[in-house]
């Protein structure tokens, strides 16, 4: 994902996604504990996914503030 896509998205969008990610990351971890990861490449993109999310979010709230 790049960071114009994250940008166009709504905040409504980006917090749904975000939730996802969190998930997804959760679930990573787990993998990679129990020795079943397979693609972990997956675990860094997923990360910097949810950083820019954030970032953008924040971006956001002080634009408003």
């Amino acid at each position: 994902m790049k960071a114009a896509d994250v940008r166009a998205k709504t905040g409504d969008e980006l917090r749904t996604q975000l939730g996802d990610l969190r998930k997804e990351a959760f679930n990573l971890r787990f993998q990679k504990a129990s020795g079943q990861l397979e693609n972990t490449a997956r675990v860094r993109q997923v990360r910097r996914d949810i950083a820019r999310i954030m970032n953008a979010l924040g971006e956001r709230r002080r634009a408003e503030g």
